[in-house]
């Protein structure tokens, strides 16, 4: 992957309806060209696939929840199938592998805790987790500072 990819990703990420014309204005690329790229990427793995965050299931721009769930796979789940088996939930915003008696940490942003509720069921039903643990977060940093 180079620049463009990376620039690509980001346009897709923000608006994945976003056309090819309008992609390749943006980065400087031809719509043809352009289009070669995206379709490469989703050959090589790199764009997984499209999805459709519907009003119910987004959280609120300023709102909402946002939790922490440390999850335990079951014996049987490998972690690609698990991986695979979350990509397309678009609530997780990030999936660490970890260290420990918890598999993987995610993070996820929701609407409210029935969302919260019908994640952990989906999870625990489609997903091959067999255990987890929710924190919520009470507040979030106004902004982000660098350094300690």
């Amino acid at each position: 992957m180079d620049e463009l990819d990376e620039q690509i990703l980001g346009i897709l990420q923000d608006n994945a309806r976003c056309s090819f014309s309008e992609i390749g204005r943006r980065i400087g690329l031809g719509t043809n060209a352009t289009a070669a790229r995206v379709r490469r990427l989703e050959d090589d793995g790199v764009i997984l696939g499209y999805t459709v965050v519907t009003g119910h299931d987004a959280p609120e721009p300023h709102g909402g929840l946002e939790v922490f769930v440390d999850v335990l796979l079951n014996a049987d789940t490998d972690y690609e199938t698990f991986v695979a088996a979350i990509a397309p939930i678009p609530q997780i915003i990030d999936a660490v592998h970890m260290t420990g008696p918890y598999d993987y940490l995610l993070r996820a942003r929701l609407r409210d805790t029935a969302a919260l509720d019908s994640l952990l069921r989906r999870l625990k039903k489609s997903c091959g987790v067999v255990q987890t643990q929710t924190r919520v977060a009470l507040r979030q940093p106004t902004s982000r500072r660098g350094g300690r």
